[in-house]
C-alpha cells in the first residue's frame, strides 16, 4: 500500500494520478508515501515510520524504473543496472563474474549465468518486482 505525498490518501503503488486530489502521488512533499502521516517541511525522514521522505532530502534524485530495467536487460551482465541504482555490492559481484569470463575455462561457465542473471533482473525491474534503488527510494 502506498500513500499520496500530496494529500496523504491511500493510492495504488502503480497509480499515475491520485484519485483523491488529481496530482501525481509521488510529486508532493506534505505526506509520507509509506504511512500517509503529515510530514514536517524539509524533514528527511518520516517521524512516524522512519521512511526517507523525498529524493532531495534523502541525498539524491529518484531513479527511473525504465532506465534501470533497460540497463539490466541489455547490459545487466556487466552490473550496469546496479551501478545506476547505487547498489554497489551487487554491481561488483556482476563485474567479478565478468573478470572470471576472461579466465578460461572458468569463463565459459560464468558467461551464460551472468547474462541470464542481468536479463532476469532487468525484467524484474521493468515489471516492478524490484522497485527500490540502493538507498531504498522508490523507482519512478
Amino acid at each position: 500500500m502506498a500513500f499520496c505525498k500530496n494529500c496523504g490518501k491511500s493510492v495504488d503503488p502503480n497509480a499515475a494520478v491520485c484519485l483523491a486530489c488529481g496530482f501525481d502521488p509521488n510529486a508532493g512533499a506534505s505526506f509520507c508515501a509509506n504511512c500517509g502521516t503529515a510530514t514536517v517541511p524539509g524533514a528527511a525522514i518520516c517521524t512516524s515510520c522512519g521512511y526517507a521522505l523525498s529524493s532531495a532530502s534523502a541525498g539524491g534524485e529518484q531513479k527511473s524504473k525504465t532506465t534501470a530495467g533497460l540497463l539490466g536487460v541489455f547490459l545487466g551482465w556487466t552490473g550496469a543496472h546496479y551501478f545506476y541504482l547505487g547498489n554497489i555490492p551487487l554491481a561488483v559481484a556482476h563485474l567479478a563474474l565478468v573478470l572470471l569470463i576472461i579466465c578460461p575455462p572458468i569463463g565459459l561457465f560464468a558467461l551464460i549465468p551472468n547474462f541470464i542473471w542481468g536479463l532476469v533482473e532487468g525484467i524484474l525491474i521493468l515489471t516492478g518486482s524490484i522497485n527500490r534503488d540502493g538507498k531504498g527510494r522508490s523507482l519512478i
